[in-house]
C-alpha cells in the first residue's frame, strides 16, 4: 500500500514493478542483476484515485504519461534494487501529490491607462532613436 495523503492510498495491486538491468556502474555485478525498476501505474483505470485528481494527472502534459493512461516511471539511481523500488514509489507518491493541489483561478486583469500611455510613449521613443540610426540615403 503505497500512501500518497491521510485520504489517498495507492493498494499494492494496481503498481505494477518491473525489473530490467541498469546502465552504469555496478562492475561484473552490472551484467548479472537486474537492480533497475521501471514502475507502471494505470492512472486511467484507478479506483483509489478521486475523479478531480485523475483528471489533473491525466491532462497534465509528462512524457512519462502514455496515451492509454498509464504513468510509467523508471529508477536506476542507486546500485540495488530495494532503494531504486523505494525512489520509484516515492517519486510517484510525489507526482500524485502535486496533482491533489487544486490551481488557482487566474483573475482576468486589464493594464491601467497610465501603463498603456507609458508603453506607447516608450515605442515611439525606441523608433525615434532606430529612425535616427538610420542612414540616410537621399543626402548622399
Amino acid at each position: 500500500m503505497l500512501e500518497i495523503t491521510a485520504q489517498i492510498c495507492i493498494p499494492d495491486d494496481e503498481l505494477d514493478e518491473s525489473f530490467v538491468r541498469s546502465s552504469g556502474p555496478g562492475g561484473q555485478n552490472v551484467n548479472k542483476v537486474s537492480s533497475a525498476v521501471e514502475l507502471r501505474f494505470d492512472v486511467a483505470r484507478s479506483t483509489a484515485l478521486p475523479e478531480t485528481v485523475r483528471q489533473r494527472l491525466l491532462a497534465r502534459r509528462d512524457r512519462r504519461l502514455t496515451d492509454e493512461g498509464v504513468l510509467v516511471i523508471s529508477a536506476n539511481r542507486f546500485r540495488d534494487q530495494g532503494r531504486n523500488r523505494e525512489d520509484a514509489r516515492l517519486r510517484l507518491a510525489e507526482i500524485v501529490r502535486a496533482a491533489t493541489v487544486v490551481p488557482k483561478k487566474r483573475i482576468a486583469t486589464r493594464p491601467s491607462k497610465g501603463a498603456q500611455e507609458r508603453r506607447l510613449q516608450e515605442k515611439k521613443t525606441r523608433s525615434g532613436h532606430k529612425r535616427d540610426r538610420a542612414k540616410n540615403w537621399k543626402d548622399e
